[in-house]
């Protein structure tokens, strides 16, 4: 991981929602692109192989909701990290969210502090796990090499 920046993609559809969180992820160190709707999320998911995305629910052509499973149900995506920022704060809403496989949410209006340290820890969570996928790889490779 040293020398590989993390990568956030924040899928708004909302400018004014977009400037802020990218203002106050202005700290942290970290490729950021931006997508405007569901679909526009997915192609960025493919071009920029996000490690987290900061993905709204309410959003034009799909919304976060389906780009969430979407996601989760694809073995090659499903480490991505999902945050879910949303107006919606029902219960409802927080059940269909993690339903789609949301690692974690986030209500608006978005507290910086509060945003950084989700950030932060979804970040060391997705390294951590790349970290025990690639060890298992490595210990697999080893059993395959040394033969029954």
């Amino acid at each position: 991981m040293a020398g590989t920046k993390n990568k956030i993609l924040i899928a708004d559809d909302n400018q004014p929602n977009v400037e802020l969180l990218e203002a106050y992820l202005a700290d942290v160190d970290c490729d950021i692109e931006v997508a405007s709707d569901g679909e526009e999320t997915m192609a960025k998911v493919q071009s920029f192989q996000p490690d987290l995305i900061l993905l709204d629910i309410m959003m034009p052509k799909l919304s976060g909701f389906e780009v969430c499973k979407q996601l989760k149900d694809d073995p090659q995506l499903s480490s991505i990290m999902i945050l879910m920022v949303t107006a919606l704060n029902e219960l409802g809403d927080i059940e269909r969210a993690v339903a789609a496989g949301t690692d974690d949410f986030l209500s608006k209006p978005v507290n910086k502090l509060e945003l950084i340290k989700r950030v932060e820890n979804m970040l060391k969570l997705r390294h951590y796990s790349d970290e025990n996928e690639r060890l298992r790889k490595y210990i697999q490779e080893m059993d395959d090499q040394a033969g029954p």
